[in-house]
């Protein structure tokens, strides 16, 4: 059987891993644990010391946001499998033998996500990945089981292990090798979108990700930032379009993100009319950010691209004027 590290990034997350500790210790007997802690400010190590001793502990020089914070924790940890879970989910039992297994059984398969739930709506899935990403033309992510807002029951309509575009950052499983040979997650996005960047990139170069429906996790969400928090907008909006400027063909680059530019003014006007003044100058700010940066992400981009990235020409257009509001294959 591959071995498998069960890595929670953490910062300043002691109540979050007084709560969610105890499944992932009960359920994950197949697994080391590391703890991976961004230089917290509060007792959460000391915790972890006291009371999970047999816990690894990986201690950063400083808060490197996810993406920079696996990279730097994930560079001695050598299981075969990297399982990175969010301070605040709760995993059930029997979550990760189906997921090896998956791996073993289809040696392309490179990440995989299993079905989240909502922690605080159990029969509901979860903002986060529900059961598996895809994106549309544009770059506009959306899940099986959560088109934009709205979020479906689990009805067992997605039970199954289909090749999706990306997997959440929640809950993401990935071969070690396929993790350093994409060089892990793109620091410069800091979090939020990493994930998808990153499956983008393995996409371009003929790795799979799939769904694995056999494992169950509930996942909080919002813990860290909330979802009207215009940090976490500004974070959004620049990392989606640092992320189509990577990884859409060349020759798509410019409509694309002409088409872009039109949406996400839509939706910063859109915060105006809710009075939500912070978030519509976040958008604002993320294009400054997107435009400072150009070139310099022009640069990042592989020698090759597919145009067969998403299966929605635009979810906007899908769900604003055709009432598209469940996924549909």
């Amino acid at each position: 059987m591959k071995s498998i590290a069960v890595v929670i990034l953490n910062w300043n997350g002691k109540k979050l891993l007084e709560q969610f500790l105890p499944s992932v210790m009960a359920h994950s007997p197949e697994a080391q644990i590391y703890v991976a802690d961004n230089a917290s400010t509060d007792d959460s190590v000391a915790f972890i010391e006291a009371t999970y001793p047999e816990i690894k502990i990986i201690n950063n020089n400083g808060n490197y946001g996810y993406a920079k914070g696996y990279n730097v924790s994930l560079e001695d940890v050598e299981e075969e499998i990297y399982a990175l879970v969010n301070s605040d989910v709760e995993v059930t039992q029997g979550w990760l033998q189906p997921v090896i297994d998956l791996f073993e059984r289809d040696n392309e398969t490179a990440i995989i996500q299993p079905k989240i739930l909502d922690y605080k709506n159990k029969s509901y899935f979860e903002y986060a990945g529900a059961a598996g990403g895809f994106i549309d033309k544009y770059g506009y992510p959306f899940c099986r089981g959560r088109i934009l807002d709205t979020i479906e029951p689990d009805n067992g309509q997605y039970d199954d292990d289909v090749e999706i575009f990306w997997a959440s950052g929640a809950c993401f499983f990935i071969r070690k090798d396929v993790y350093r040979a994409l060089k892990g997650f793109d620091e410069d996005f800091f979090a939020h979108q990493e994930e998808i960047d990153l499956c983008w990139r393995a996409f371009n170069k003929n790795y799979k990700v799939r769904f694995c429906s056999a494992a169950t996790i509930y996942h909080v969400g919002g813990a860290t930032l909330s979802t009207t928090n215009p940090r976490k907008t500004f974070l959004n909006f620049r990392n989606s379009l640092w992320m189509v400027l990577k990884n859409v063909p060349k020759d798509q680059i410019l409509p694309v993100l002409f088409v872009r530019m039109v949406l996400d003014g839509l939706a910063g006007v859109q915060f105006l009319v809710k009075g939500q003044v912070a978030n519509f100058f976040a958008v604002l700010k993320a294009h400054f950010h997107f435009y400072l940066k150009l070139f310099y992400f022009i640069n990042k981009r592989e020698s090759k691209q597919y145009n067969n990235y998403y299966n929605v020409k635009s979810i906007p257009y899908k769900y604003y004027v055709k009432n598209g509001k469940v996924f549909d294959s």
